[in-house]
């Protein structure tokens, strides 16, 4: 009976109408912080082929962006534009920004949102590695950036002049601006209210049109791993500025005090650390080399008397090579202000510290050996008429006394040394 009704009750319910309603295909989610670097393809990639391998109906990629690097960017477009489940790019949350990389991903998405309080924008293509591009160089790359962005653009059906003018005068637009001149679709406050304003949406994706039913679908983060987290810590503008500055000093040190070795392995694994980083960012070189000068002539002053001059040359080289570090400012990829001051301030007492140091340990009186005894107040440990001994730093040495007798128990000053033996006269004084 029981297998008989389990056969014929869904039919019963498809003919009446009466069938359960289906739950709602879960949305992923995943949250893109910072600069736009490798680390970020890897992330983007890894959850969209989670979400099309879990049949997830959409990919939410909640963007907080300043840029980063082309050619992670393109990667990224790429990914989107091929991707077989829909990808919605969410600018958010309030106050979050898809400025110059961010542009093109957002606009390379199925649908895109911003949140309130939020802007897009300046998408003009900024040099890596330092230095002036020629005019022709810089024109071909900004008409390249100009062409992918239109026809970005063109294929999601938004305003592709707006996106040239985005590359090629750096314009930006708040969410309001942005739905206007319909560069995104709509805002939303939050990622819930974003599920019900896009419900019912049609997009197109390479495997045809899919119709959204996000209403009451359940939300399934992609959880991002140690690994990944770590990557994308270090790669921040100022974790790598710190890491650089670890790992010079740090090598200072095991090369001034061979043997030390924990100051050389901090050092080495910042260093490198600094280096994987910087291959992600738009680093200028003349800013690093500015850095490198610096410390070499703060240890010059360990080594040279100059009287301040080459740590005042020091922290000023320090100082302009952590400004001139990164090569785009304007896109908020640089060193944080309350990141350089501490740093250089720290680097700079803590070298000035050594050299005073060294200084007041070159003019000290020596306290040990033949030079350190001179001047000591011993005790006579027999009468010295003229010879005899004295007890000094703990040792008896045989001592020969100048300018008269001295008697068993009286005090003594040294003042010299003749081989193994010490000249000493009556102590004065109380």
């Amino acid at each position: 009976m029981t297998r008989f009704l389990t056969s014929v009750l869904p039919f019963v319910f498809v003919v009446f109408g009466l069938a359960p309603a289906r739950a709602a295909e879960p949305v992923a989610l995943i949250q893109i912080d910072g600069v736009i670097s490798p680390v970020t393809v890897r992330l983007v990639s890894m959850a969209i082929d989670r979400a099309q391998a879990e049949k997830a109906q959409a990919l939410i990629i909640q963007l907080d962006t300043p840029g980063g690097l082309e050619r992670s960017m393109r990667s990224i477009v790429q990914r989107e534009l091929n991707a077989e489940v829909p990808v919605i790019v969410f600018v958010g949350p309030t106050g979050a920004r898809a400025a110059s990389a961010g542009v093109f991903i957002t606009m390379a998405a199925h649908v895109a949102a911003m949140a309130p309080a939020t802007n897009i924008g300046a998408a003009h293509p900024v040099s890596v590695g330092g230095g002036q591009m020629d005019k022709v160089s810089a024109k071909k790359i900004e008409n390249d950036a100009a062409a992918f962005a239109r026809t970005i653009a063109t294929e999601r059906g938004r305003n592709a002049d707006w996106a040239e003018k985005a590359v090629r005068a750096s314009v930006s637009a708040t969410e309001r601006e942005a739905v206007k001149l319909k560069v995104v679709d709509l805002i939303a406050e939050n990622v819930a209210d974003l599920l019900v304003k896009i419900d019912g949406k049609t997009v197109k994706t390479v495997k045809g049109p899919v119709t959204l039913r996000t209403a009451d679908a359940p939300i399934k983060k992609v959880e991002i791993g140690f690994r990944d987290r770590f990557l994308t810590i270090i790669t921040d503008p100022n974790i790598a500025y710190i890491l650089m500055m670890i790992g010079l000093l740090g090598i200072f040190f095991e090369l001034s005090n061979p043997g030390v070795i924990l100051p050389g392995v901090l050092g080495g694994i910042s260093l490198i650390l600094a280096f994987f980083a910087f291959q992600t960012l738009p680093i200028n070189y003349a800013g690093l080399l500015l850095i490198v000068f610096g410390v070499i002539l703060l240890i010059a002053e360990i080594k040279v008397v100059s009287h301040g001059i080459l740590s005042i040359g020091g922290i000023v080289s320090m100082l302009l090579g952590s400004i001139m570090l990164f090569d785009a400012p304007e896109a908020g990829i640089s060193v944080s202000w309350w990141v350089i001051l501490p740093t250089v301030g720290a680097t700079g007492a803590f070298f000035a510290f050594a050299v005073t140091a060294g200084v007041r340990a070159l003019f000290q009186k020596p306290t040990t050996g033949y030079s350190g005894l001179i001047g000591q107040v011993a005790v006579a440990r027999s009468p010295l008429d003229p010879a005899g001994e004295v007890f000094v730093h703990g040792e008896r040495w045989r001592a020969v006394a100048e300018g008269g007798a001295v008697a068993e128990g009286e005090s003594v000053t040294v003042t010299g040394i003749d081989g193994l033996t010490l000249k000493v006269t009556k102590a004065t004084g109380p």
